[in-house]
């Protein structure tokens, strides 16, 4: 019996035991095709010797506005990357706080003859004013990547890997506009959609559109349509507002119209604006507010009530990606793997969690 009993203790032993080797029975020791995964993990041995031939990549990154800390963790993303491959990052842009593509251009022009450069990261706001510079890159054998801003009609477009938030994002806004105008129990009024499109950047006319599409369908959706004047401009592309003196321009807007509820504006010039309209017309904590990015700026307008919501774009990931990126397309052969950095809506009640990491 006793010999009995020390049988079934050990069988109980050996089953446990096996139960914990079969957890692992499904490890892979090497690929199918024979070869290691260690090894093919390895980076190539030619690729710290690629253009340059100096023993390391270098790689250039080049914004339209360096001056108002949009691009901060752009630049923090490119850092975080190029420390991971052992790459070196140049931090470049314009340092004009407000959009300055030309500016931008100017430097894209110094920097891709430049022999030490392995690649160049950039965004691309003016529409059409990029193609001379991808076919020079191109000559001298400099990948190029694309992030944030998108510019759909570039040079080699399918072949150029780009890393931003799709306009369609502003959806999320516009919706968040209605059901803040439902949760207060506003039932009539006009919403209004500044822009200024002789800026030329024809992702923020796109995000305009997309929040004016989905103002109305969700303003429909709920039997309010009727009741409310939604107004982004004939072409649904904003309604005409002074990049120049943009608070002042979107002030104008509100008191011309006297019974303005609800407003987004879609970039990084026009939100800070639309929130000194809203406290300066006296209307913070009371007008459905929203707009884009989550500079320091419009942190600041969320704590205080004058924007009720603002959409980020992630931009930690629209520096790292690109890295990334131009690394693989070097090391691996890899390119044109976009990425689509979403939105993040953030409220006066979530503001605090904003800013961690230097995230922003």
């Amino acid at each position: 019996m006793k010999f009995l009993l020390g049988t079934a203790g050990a069988l109980a032993l050996l089953v446990a035991g096996s139960g914990a080797a079969l957890a692992q029975s499904g490890s892979i020791g090497q690929a199918v095709g024979g070869y290691s995964f260690d090894d093919a993990a390895q980076e190539a041995e030619g690729t710290k010797d690629f253009h340059s031939n100096d023993g390391v990549l270098t790689f250039a990154i080049v914004t339209h506005t360096a001056g108002n800390g949009f691009f901060d963790p752009v630049y923090v993303g490119a850092t975080v990357a190029g420390n991971m491959i052992g790459a070196n990052i140049l931090l470049l842009g314009s340092e004009s706080p407000t959009d300055d593509p030309a500016r931008e251009i100017e430097i894209l022009n110094q920097i891709v003859n430049d022999p030490t450069i392995d690649g160049i990261i950039m965004t691309t706001p003016q529409v059409g004013a990029y193609d001379d510079i991808v076919r020079t890159a191109q000559s001298n054998g400099i990948p190029v990547a694309t992030t944030n801003s998108f510019d759909p009609t570039i040079l080699n477009r399918n072949g150029i890997s780009h890393t931003g938030q799709d306009a369609s994002a502003a959806a999320i806004a516009g919706e968040a506009l209605v059901q803040c105008l439902m949760d207060r129990g506003i039932s009539s009024g006009s919403i209004i959609l500044p822009n200024d499109t002789a800026m030329g950047n024809v992702e923020v006319n796109n995000r305009v559109t997309s929040a004016f599409n989905a103002i109305v369908a969700s303003l429909s959706a709920n039997g309010m349509l009727e009741n409310f004047q939604v107004d982004a401009g004939p072409e649904n592309v904003g309604v005409s507002a002074d990049m120049n003196d943009p608070a002042n321009s979107i002030i104008s807007l509100i008191e011309s119209r006297g019974d303005v509820v609800g407003a987004f504006a879609g970039n990084n010039v026009f939100t800070p604006a639309l929130a000194s309209a809203v406290e300066q017309t006296g209307n913070t904590g009371q007008m459905c507010a929203y707009g884009f990015d989550l500079g320091p700026a419009q942190q600041e307008a969320l704590r205080a009530g004058n924007l009720t919501g603002a959409l980020g774009q992630q931009p930690f990931l629209q520096g790292f990606w690109p890295v990334m990126q131009l690394y693989l397309q070097i090391d691996r052969g890899i390119s044109a793997a976009n990425l689509d950095t979403r939105a993040q809506l953030v409220t006066g009640d979530t503001v605090g969690s904003v800013g961690s990491r230097y995230e922003n």
